[in-house]
């Protein structure tokens, strides 16, 4: 593909993969198969994938925070949980076949997409805002941190179903964390890939330019519109990315 039509698809790509990546998941669906369309093998879109994500999540947290929307503390608390999974998981993904995890991915997904449209409740039956979660939060962030780390693809899913029924946060709050969780994880799992040379820069460079800016507004949208407009492309989102996963292979 010529070089003139190739940067600006690949931004406007990014774009695409950003809004889904903040306000649900599965935008590494898109930007992964480009990728590997171009010609990067598996491990090489995989992590240049990841560098998109890591400039996407500093934009988006920066725009959260612009939108009055951090807290860090209980951030920062979900990230460390995460980051020793999402080491082991980048360091099983050079080597390892995705094909069953997908699959299996696929149907989790499936089921999620129910659940999520659930209301949170609290234990006195009244629909809650935020809780504690108890310790079993803290092995779900780990084995979440593993899968992010393993296979990018719908970790957001995972994300969103473990906070919104663990913690019973809304959908936005649900987002700012997932952003912040994502971008500090990131940072391991992406020198596994640069350390191993399989990330391509240039491309990744102008793939995170779209993630960024995609992921800046979607930010601004979750905020002003709130919880019934990321339900709405959360739930589109995940059928796509269901059916995509089932019966693509």
């Amino acid at each position: 593909m010529d070089q003139i039509l190739l940067l600006p698809l690949l931004f406007g790509v990014g774009i695409v993969a950003g809004v889904l990546n903040v306000m649900a998941g599965g935008g590494s669906a898109i930007t992964l198969p480009m990728l590997i369309f171009l010609g990067l093998d598996a491990p090489l879109a995989n992590g240049t994938n990841r560098l998109a994500v890591f400039i996407q999540c500093i934009a988006t947290v920066i725009s959260y925070r612009r939108e009055n929307y951090s807290d860090l503390k209980t951030s920062m608390r979900l990230a460390a949980c995460a980051l020793p999974g999402a080491v082991l998981g980048a360091i099983a993904a050079v080597k390892m076949d995705s094909l069953l995890f997908q699959k299996v991915l696929g149907i989790f997904i499936l089921v999620m997409v129910a659940t999520v449209l659930v209301p949170a409740f609290g234990k006195n039956g009244r629909q809650a805002g935020e809780s504690s979660g108890g310790w079993l939060i803290y092995p779900v962030m780990l084995g979440i941190g593993f899968i992010g780390g393993l296979h990018q693809v719908g970790i957001g899913f995972f994300m969103i179903a473990a906070l919104r029924h663990l913690m019973n946060m809304d959908l936005v709050r649900i987002n700012m964390h997932k952003a912040a969780v994502f971008f500090i994880y990131t940072i391991p799992a992406m020198a596994v890939f640069a350390w191993t040379g399989n990330i391509d820069w240039p491309l990744g460079i102008v793939l995170a330019t779209g993630n960024a800016t995609g992921g800046w507004w979607a930010a601004k949208i979750s905020v002003r519109r709130g919880e019934k407009a990321i339900k709405i492309v959360l739930v589109i989102a995940m059928l796509i990315m269901a059916i995509k996963l089932l019966w693509s292979f």
